[in-house]
């Protein structure tokens, strides 16, 4: 017990399988979600990135001042990330005109800034240290990159590259895989290796995200995006409630 008082418990959950099954959801009801306010709604992705970045910032505060680890109130803002990580990308890539190769370039430099500027400053990068405010502020912008970077290489992958939604999904869920093999037979990072899986769940998401939504025409399966979005929210408090979550412990 007092070691548990000198090592306090981080304000994320611990990495556990429901975690990974939450995230996937979460992820793919962000492109469902993020293109449901823009295009179904017609708002536009500057508009919508202007609407979903007020409460991704709402959520993030309202996180951060949390004085434990609340799940009902973590998943909410990592959907907050994923949406407004949805609509930013798309602004970038489509209304900039910087395409997906350029958007997904510059979006992997500001990831790894983060994570580099993160260790160099907290000493860490394991979810287990995320108990403090600064190390908090640090998390979510890498997780707000890791999204948003996540969508345009998502797109690039499935349009660009022409591998399709379902083929993309074949590519990003085999390297997700290989993640996955390497966590136990390897004596690989597990600090890296979570952030490698985090990153990828979220193309992953995208491309599954457009496959439900997308014209049959363009290889979806046209589903609404609101009706896709609330099975999708659906799912995710199933899980939440199968798969009971707790927070990360800095002991380990």
């Amino acid at each position: 017990m007092s070691h548990d008082h000198d090592q306090p418990l981080a304000k994320v959950p611990e990495v556990t399988l429901g975690f990974w099954l939450i995230k996937i959801a979460a992820t793919t009801l962000g492109e469902t979600g993020g293109d449901a306010v823009s295009m179904s709604m017609n708002l536009g992705y500057l508009l919508s990135t202007g609407i979903f970045a007020v409460l991704f910032l709402a959520a993030v505060m309202a996180q951060v001042h949390a004085k434990r680890f609340h799940p009902l109130l973590y998943w909410v803002t990592i959907v907050a990330t994923t949406t407004v990580g949805t609509t930013l990308a798309d602004f970038a890539d489509r209304s900039l005109g910087i395409g997906y190769a350029g958007g997904s370039s510059l979006l992997l430099v500001l990831l790894l800034g983060s994570l580099a500027i993160w260790y160099r400053t907290m000493g860490s990068v394991s979810v287990a240290s995320v108990s403090s405010p600064r190390a908090e502020m640090f998390y979510w912008l890498t997780i707000m990159f890791s999204q948003t970077l996540g969508t345009a290489l998502g797109d690039w992958t499935a349009d660009t590259a022409g591998l399709g939604y379902s083929g993309a999904a074949l590519l990003f869920g085999s390297m997700l895989l290989i993640i996955a093999v390497a966590y136990f037979r390897s004596t690989v990072s597990r600090t890296f290796l979570f952030w490698g899986a985090f990153i990828l769940t979220r193309p992953l998401g995208a491309v599954v995200g457009d496959f439900l939504d997308k014209p049959l025409s363009q290889g979806g399966l046209a589903l609404s995006r609101y009706s896709a979005s609330v099975a999708l929210l659906g799912f995710m408090l199933g899980c939440m409630l199968l798969f009971r979550q707790h927070a990360a412990s800095n002991a380990h």
